[in-house]
């Protein structure tokens, strides 16, 4: 597991507020901001993946049905019967704790491959709903005209406005999470993840432990869905299928499983690889990533976020080669 120091994520805080500026003054690439955007939408969900898989053990394929039920729930009510929408996202929020406990009370007494089957089965029923129930979701045709954000009267209208509002929340988030991590709460995941038998010895409620993690990514999801649905003012099913859970898988192992900053790494080189560096590719994207997954598995188990550390070492150890 990797420490946090302070002094990082004020480095963090303050290449996210120089950032956007940067990349304005090029007009070659102003559109990354963008895709920054999504890039931060996307953190919010492997954020909670990393808690849930990284520290706690437990493994989900149904994350993007999450992620789609903040969507659905805030289109619909915004678009359908003109709730105030961040009223909308909040009523997402409970809706899924609802579905949360519902599936993660028994799906979580299963463990390794059946887990996953578990959760994989939940988020294809959710994408079937949101597919064929036309009347309230619109269908494979989706849904428009959901609106923009807005708060006290200043409106989130531009792509720099809501990559500030997304970022804000990305950090929040972030915080949150650290601080629970090394709270009881984060030393109760660890020890279940490295024994679920040996918990239980401790003392360690297992299964209250899990539920509770479960609850919180798929909130994280859930948030992340809401803020997509009102930035690009549109959804569809073909958004929360099976391949955008797998998606999120390889953000968090490519960017690092075991890190929070690797969940935010593996969001954002994800993002940019589906918006703008594999374009070229197109029906051979998948190829693509199966490499990238492949080299990191065998070089880099640990995550693109342990690369620094990797070359350190190396550094250290062909200095005493050669020198010795």
């Amino acid at each position: 597991m990797f420490r946090i120091k302070k002094r990082s994520r004020i480095l963090f805080v303050c290449l996210l507020l120089i950032t956007p500026w940067i990349i304005q003054s090029f007009p070659g690439i102003a559109h990354y901001l963008d895709v920054l955007v999504f890039a931060g939408i996307y953190s919010l969900i492997t954020i909670g993946l990393s808690m849930l898989m990284g520290y706690a053990g437990q493994i989900s394929l149904g994350h993007a049905a999450f992620f789609g039920i903040g969507a659905y729930i805030s289109g619909i009510l915004t678009v359908q019967y003109h709730w105030n929408a961040w009223f909308c996202m909040a009523v997402g929020v409970v809706a899924t704790i609802i579905i949360a406990v519902l599936i993660g009370t028994p799906a979580l007494k299963l463990k390794g491959h059946y887990l996953a089957m578990a959760t994989l089965a939940f988020g294809i029923v959710i994408f079937i709903v949101f597919s064929e129930e036309g009347n309230v979701t619109g269908g494979p045709d989706g849904m428009g005209g959901i609106p923009g954000l807005s708060l006290f009267g200043f409106s989130f209208d531009t792509e720099l406005k809501y990559y500030y509002l997304v970022w804000s929340i990305v950090v929040a988030v972030f915080l949150f999470s650290v601080n629970l991590i090394h709270s009881r709460l984060g030393r109760a995941l660890r020890a279940i993840h490295t024994s679920e038998t040996g918990a239980y010895a401790m003392g360690v409620n297992v299964s209250f432990y899990k539920i509770q993690i479960f609850i919180y990514s798929a909130v994280l999801a859930s948030i992340a869905g809401s803020l997509y649905a009102h930035f690009i003012n549109f959804i569809s099913p073909g958004t929360f299928d099976l391949s955008f859970s797998i998606k999120l898988l390889l953000m968090i192992i490519i960017g690092g499983m075991h890190s929070i900053w690797g969940a935010i790494l593996g969001a954002v080189l994800i993002s940019f690889l589906s918006f703008e560096w594999l374009e070229m590719f197109k029906e051979f994207e998948i190829l693509v990533y199966g490499m990238i997954l492949l080299l990191v598995t065998i070089f880099l188990p640990d995550g693109m976020i342990s690369l620094p550390q990797k070359v350190t070492r190396f550094v250290s150890v062909s200095k005493k080669y050669f020198v010795g």
